[in-house]
């Protein structure tokens, strides 16, 4: 599968696949420089389960970014350039297909 820029030049899609909750701090500057809704922020609990932040009834004991709409993601990997945890997995276009 071949993409191209604007004008042209060769460009390979880079899709977000997964967010390493272990390794995301929760900053969140992954999702600010999305403007497709990719992403999403959640908790977990004490007990290791990812858990609404609207929730009061859950503990929270850390913030995470994850995957909140797989398929609106375009490939620009702006999300993977901001992100100083570097816990995200991208699959390139080509791959995609395979």
């Amino acid at each position: 599968m071949s993409f191209a820029t604007r004008d042209g030049r060769d460009w390979t899609p880079q899709y977000l696949t997964s967010i390493d909750a272990k390794k995301c701090i929760g900053c969140g500057r992954c999702f600010k420089v999305c403007g497709r809704d990719v992403m999403t922020l959640k908790g977990i609990s004490e007990d290791g389960e990812l858990v609404s932040l609207d929730d009061e009834d859950d503990e929270i004991e850390k913030k995470i970014m994850v995957v909140n709409d797989q398929g609106a993601c375009i490939g620009c990997a702006a999300c993977a350039r901001v992100c100083p945890a570097d816990c995200q997995s991208h699959t390139s276009a080509g791959a995609e297909a395979a």
